[in-house]
């Protein structure tokens, strides 16, 4: 297992005992834990959202968060970012355009997030099954970068290297050449973070490939439409409402990608060998 050079915010040095073949070693050894803090996002000083994320790329986390949840519509609308640790948390406040917050207003939510939870705390079923544009773009996409991809991104988890106990978010283009790579407790504050990086970046990201190491649940079939992205592949399996979202927004959606294999469960036309 890798060791940090230097401190870093998202992980902690601890002591732990090793059990191996059923045997308890004598003695306790260092090991690297992820760190998890409550995250509050406020906009124009309105609270609104408080997630338990990992301490890193947390501009990136906003915006991406933002984009996604339909509070902003491009990285524009965001005139600033405030990081003030406080409370033995983080605030981050963001100043956005009069129309987001007008438009912020008329969604309230309070939620209170848990560890892979994007869904805590809303108050109606149309807010969590908004509907999103279809995307209107995506090449078609070779099955061996998509899988060279998936590999490359397992390569660069650094955090999960170090704690184990990460999920990566990454993009790709359609050579399968991986550009960012981003990491949290939570697999939707990853994918909120990659979005984040793609935007505040400002990459062409339509034509690439979103690669998450989780299973693909809608929500994250609704994060990458937003970012007008055409190609989720996933470690794990996809959900039965998560195929049909991706089926209404033109993404295709790929799951079980291990190794030298994956299953195609929307838009297969997009997937070439």
């Amino acid at each position: 297992m890798p060791t940090p050079t230097s401190a870093r915010p998202d992980c902690t040095q601890t002591k732990v005992t090793r059990v191996r073949a059923g045997a308890i070693a004598a003695h306790a050894e260092a090991d690297y834990v992820a760190e998890e803090t409550p995250v509050a996002l406020e906009f124009n000083g309105i609270s609104h959202a408080t997630m338990l994320a990992t301490p890193a790329d947390l501009e990136d986390f906003a915006v991406g968060f933002s984009l996604s949840e339909g509070i902003i519509d491009n990285v524009s609308d965001v005139r600033g970012i405030d990081i003030l640790p406080q409370c033995g948390g983080i605030v981050v406040q963001l100043e956005i355009s009069t129309a987001c917050e007008v438009r912020l207003k008329t969604r309230r939510r309070a939620m209170a997030g848990r560890t892979g939870c994007g869904l805590c705390g809303v108050e109606t079923l149309p807010e969590v099954l908004r509907p999103v544009a279809p995307v209107t773009n995506g090449a078609p996409t070779r099955i061996q970068a998509v899988l060279a991809a998936m590999r490359d991104m397992r390569a660069r988890q650094a955090l999960h290297d170090i704690t184990g106990a990460t999920h990566a978010a990454g993009w790709a283009g359609a050579d399968g050449a991986v550009a960012l790579v981003r990491e949290d407790v939570g697999r939707h504050n990853a994918l909120d973070k990659l979005v984040g990086a793609l935007a505040r970046q400002a990459m062409h990201a339509g034509d690439g490939i979103v690669l998450v190491s989780s299973r693909a649940s809608f929500e994250m079939v609704q994060k990458t439409a937003a970012a007008g992205v055409a190609v989720l592949a996933a470690v794990s399996a996809p959900t039965a409402l998560a195929i049909r979202l991706a089926t209404d927004a033109n993404v295709t959606l790929l799951g079980f990608l291990r190794e030298d294999s994956a299953t195609l469960y929307s838009h297969p036309e997009r997937i070439i060998t």
